[in-house]
């Protein structure tokens, strides 16, 4: 069975079952796992299903939002790379804000402890990451937790992002494209991303390739606010050629 033959009988089982995993169709198909992983990453590129821990689902629900364990397993390999790369974007002293989002954790995980920050973040994993961390000035903004990113979100977020200035903000989202902009499954958490955004001097987005092309719910902003984008080297060099054009600048890990 060549591939575009075994990918449209993958997508035929993912809507019939609502889901499909690697193992399970390895086996069926009897091809190794890493070639399902491929099939599933160009069925996820061409935007007919989404990728989750061990599968994918099919595509067409704009509010699906995966859990915290499946997004933080979820390629992990070019999160590492990315969060590596961002590192070089930090300020040597100054005010930094920090969203909630996976790849972000990576960063501030690999912030070193001697760094000498103001970090501002309305993540709980990211405060409790660099909570141990002498040198940073950490600010946690308060609000109602969302139990699915651990973000706080609502009146009391917005309003402490409304009285700041940051140097730079290091921004998470499920999805962005030069057509769509920038979008997450969830009001309260775009609310708060735009917010953040309004309140940062220097804009810098972490997003591995496969959210490039990816539209959900709720809009937070155009890629155009963003300065970089810093993303890994699965983004194609004409994707990247495109974004660039729109005045957003380019990082490929």
């Amino acid at each position: 069975m060549y591939a575009p033959e075994r990918q449209q009988e993958i997508l035929r089982i993912a809507r019939d079952s609502g889901r499909v995993d690697v193992v399970s169709l390895a086996e069926e198909f009897q091809v190794t796992a890493e070639t399902i992983r491929r099939d599933l990453k160009a069925l996820d590129r061409a935007g007919l299903v989404r990728r989750v821990h061990g599968g994918a689902i099919p595509a067409g629900r704009l509010d699906f939002e995966p859990d915290l364990a499946e997004r933080e397993s979820t390629a992990a390999d070019e999160k590492d790379r990315i969060a590596k790369a961002a590192l070089a974007e930090l300020p040597t002293e100054g005010t930094v804000i920090l969203d909630a989002g996976t790849t972000v954790a990576r960063l501030a995980a690999a912030i070193p402890l001697d760094s000498s920050l103001t970090v501002v973040t309305h993540s709980l994993p990211i405060a409790a990451r660099l909570a141990d961390h002498p040198g940073i000035q950490l600010h946690l903004v308060g609000g109602r937790v969302r139990h699915r990113t651990r973000a706080a979100v609502d009146a009391w977020a917005l309003r402490a992002y409304g009285e700041i200035r940051a140097d730079v903000l290091f921004v998470a989202a499920n999805g962005f494209s030069t057509d769509h902009g920038l979008t997450t499954p969830d009001l309260a958490e775009a609310a708060v991303k735009r917010a953040a955004v309004a309140a940062a001097r220097r804009v810098v987005l972490l997003a591995d390739s496969a959210k490039h092309g990816q539209e959900h719910f709720a809009r937070f902003g155009d890629l155009g606010d963003v300065d970089l984008l810093v993303t890994d080297s699965e983004l194609s060099t004409q994707d990247a050629a495109a974004i660039e054009r729109g005045g957003t600048e380019v990082v490929r890990a």
